[in-house]
């Protein structure tokens, strides 16, 4: 498995792939000003579901969010029930913008 981060301005997206396709994806949000680091939406394709995939991108969001000093906010209801049940993450983990 791969990840591609295409950041692209104040954006970007975070892709999971194998050796042929897309397994899934999660975009984000940058807010440089306030060191802030928003994830918008996590999508896995419908038959690599229930394996884990979708924590895998979050767990990527959260490595990128580390290297740059950032917090962040899952606003996707997915990320933040992964972050919640994640004990090593309440650093910087943001409950409210």
């Amino acid at each position: 498995m791969k990840y591609e981060n295409n950041k692209s301005g104040n954006g970007g997206v975070i892709t999971l792939n194998n050796d042929e396709e897309e397994i899934g994806r999660l975009t984000y949000t940058i807010f440089p000003e306030k060191d802030q680091f928003i994830i918008s939406f996590v999508l896995v394709h419908p038959k690599f579901e229930g394996r884990g995939m979708g924590k895998f991108l979050v767990e990527e969001a959260i490595r990128f969010a580390r290297e740059n000093n950032w917090k962040v906010y899952p606003h996707c209801s997915y990320a933040r029930s992964v972050m919640n049940r994640m004990g090593d993450v309440q650093d910087i983990l943001l409950t409210n913008r």
